[in-house]
């Protein structure tokens, strides 16, 4: 038994906006940066993850944060894969469950 949790307080660095897929299904990509622990970088010192927003009740949130919020995400880790110049490729991205602006102190 496997356990896919992931929780996220970062800055937003792309805002989101709907995006119809092929397939007819809605989604808001965001952009979060988070800042990684001090002593424990190896060169970078944050991260950039890609949110992916699936469900309209997280789209709807999605779509209020704008860049430079602070935002916790909770979801899951996923891979996506999708064709890029005839070559299959693969790109991982957190499945947001909620998204929430939040204030830093």
């Amino acid at each position: 038994d496997g356990v896919n949790t992931v929780h996220l307080v970062g800055r937003v660095a792309a805002a989101g906006e709907p995006r119809e897929l092929p397939s007819g299904d809605v989604v808001v990509m965001l952009r979060v940066v988070v800042p990684r622990p001090a002593g424990r970088t190896t060169g970078a010192s944050v991260d950039t993850i890609d949110v992916a927003c699936w469900s309209a009740r997280v789209r709807r949130a999605a779509l209020r944060c704008a860049v430079g919020d602070h935002v916790e995400v909770d979801g899951a880790l996923r891979r996506r894969f999708f064709r890029a110049g005839g070559a299959v490729a693969s790109r991982y991205e957190v499945e947001a469950g909620t998204v929430r602006r939040v204030a830093l102190p």
